[in-house]
């Protein structure tokens, strides 16, 4: 169906999900915000929520916003999503997040909280050993693949395509441009993987997706919703979190008098974490569909249309945050939306925290110095923002 557009909406013709637009988004949502409260992408062909209140009252109102039709903007992987609690709306999205969800609030990682710092402290050992390393695959990586595949169950000798399997499973969520038609083989590679990891019942016993198999023996949910769910889960507690810690090893590198204040005083890591997140939002927008016709900020918005709400444009907007490009941890970032916001808040953002405050532990306790040993590359992803390459040293106390 052709979306019917008000003349008063401000249009924006340039494409969002170029290359270069992927890379340096910032310039491009600085104008959309300039623009207005609500903005019609021509390339896209959908309404763009560039501002911080207009993002947060849409994701707080999940009754005309829905997520159930898709939060792609392609209708293949609209599709390919459903069955999981991302793509659900109302009483079946509280069923699909109450089964695993739970496993994932502060209360009940407290219990693996120890083991984190551990593991963080023997990630950072092991890159100073190494003297110049690779931010993301020796640290930013080495933390969540060691904790969140043995959380979600899945089996301990298939991992080796996960970083890449995950990645993939947000590529796909773009537009249909080359990135996404790119990524469709591995995400349904994963999703064939996890079919067949339900089928032969080889998940680890006591974790997550054991849970979920013991749900559908039980009658709570079909065995098919199982893999679907275990991927839900397992792609986004990844890739948020590798995504956080490399941001941190980035923005501490190069803003070294922040660096310096961690190290002064840690009782900011908490507070360091939330300014990281909404400094470089590891997500960078998905979408909803109006359920009916409505309105944000007064502006008219039809029934079934999509909305794309812009996570990393809402945590710049100079109308909510003072100095909003300038990365301070001192400021109080709590209410930022890189995790999004409601009903559909990230599950794993606990899990997420707790990984990226023990990385920043570990490392305000061995390191004086974050130093770029090379020009970083960031990795050309549809939604996840995070480097692909970051060339650093640590330098010793």
């Amino acid at each position: 169906m052709r979306t019917k557009v008000s003349n008063d909406v401000p249009a924006y013709p340039a494409n969002i999900y170029t290359t270069d637009a992927i890379i340096d988004p910032y310039p491009h949502y600085a104008r959309l915000r300039e623009h207005g409260p609500v903005v019609w992408l021509s390339r896209h062909r959908l309404y763009a929520l560039p501002r911080y209140a207009e993002c947060k009252a849409v994701l707080r109102d999940d009754k005309t916003f829905i997520s159930g039709d898709g939060v792609a903007l392609n209708p293949f992987t609209n599709r390919l999503s459903r069955g999981t609690t991302l793509i659900s709306d109302g009483a079946e999205h509280d069923q699909r997040r109450k089964l695993v969800a739970h496993r994932l609030l502060p209360r009940a990682l407290r219990t693996i909280s120890e083991n984190v710092d551990r593991l963080a402290a023997d990630v950072v050992d092991a890159a100073l050993q190494r003297g110049e390393v690779d931010g993301v695959a020796d640290l930013a990586s080495a933390l969540p693949h060691a904790v969140v595949p043995d959380l979600v169950g899945w089996p301990r000798d298939e991992r080796d395509n996960l970083l890449a399997w995950g990645a993939a499973t947000f590529n796909v969520i773009g537009p249909l441009n080359k990135q996404s038609v790119r990524s469709i083989p591995a995400t349904l590679q994963m999703l064939r993987f996890a079919r067949r990891v339900v089928r032969n019942r080889s998940v680890i016993e006591g974790s997550m997706a054991h849970e979920l198999l013991a749900a559908a023996d039980a009658g709570k949910l079909s065995h098919a919703e199982c893999a679907p769910l275990m991927i839900d889960y397992i792609a986004p507690s990844l890739d948020t979190t590798i995504s956080a810690i490399s941001g941190a090893l980035y923005l501490f590198a190069t803003h070294p008098q922040q660096w310096q204040l961690l190290k002064d005083d840690p009782s900011l890591i908490a507070n360091a974490v939330n300014e990281i997140i909404r400094f470089e939002s590891p997500l960078r927008a998905f979408a909803r569909h109006t359920g009916f016709d409505t309105e944000v900020a007064g502006v008219p918005i039809p029934a079934a249309a999509r909305v794309l709400v812009i996570y990393a444009s809402a945590n710049r907007d100079e109308r909510e945050w003072e100095n909003p490009d300038t990365f301070d941890i001192r400021r109080d970032a709590n209410r930022h939306l890189g995790f999004g916001q409601g009903a559909h808040a990230c599950a794993g953002q606990s899990l997420a925290r707790m990984e990226t405050s023990a990385m920043l532990r570990a490392l305000v306790d061995r390191v004086d110095r974050i130093e770029l040993t090379a020009e970083p590359t960031w990795a050309i992803n549809n939604i996840i923002r995070r480097h692909e390459h970051l060339p650093l040293k640590l330098v010793l106390n």
